[in-house]
């Protein structure tokens, strides 16, 4: 095992999803994470049909910002004071994949 990902919180009728993942610090480094997000975002969106997937991290969590804007989703804003932790609270960034759907004109 090298960590976990999953989609929580979801509502089929909005499209949207929520991300979440973990690496066992002896895989970190070496891309397990964003493999596993771009494999399951892509699932999401392709398969499923999710318009919007958020992933959100603490924003003292630089190597989770790093996968996520690797993977495409956006910065979309932080969240103050929104998690708790087991050293007191902390800021959140949001970031978010959005699907377009292109239709014909």
């Amino acid at each position: 095992m090298l960590g976990r990902i999953a989609l929580r919180g979801l509502d089929f009728d909005d499209g949207i999803a929520n991300v979440a993942y973990w690496v066992l610090p002896s895989a970190r480094g070496i891309g397990v994470a964003s493999q596993a997000l771009t494999a399951l975002s892509a699932w999401a969106v392709g398969e499923i049909g999710f318009h919007r997937l958020e992933l959100d991290h603490s924003t003292r969590n630089e190597a989770s910002c790093g996968v996520a804007a690797k993977c495409g989703y956006l910065l979309e804003g932080t969240k103050r004071s929104a998690a708790l932790h087991d050293d007191g609270r902390h800021d959140m960034h949001l970031h978010v994949h959005v699907h377009v759907h292109v239709h014909g004109y």
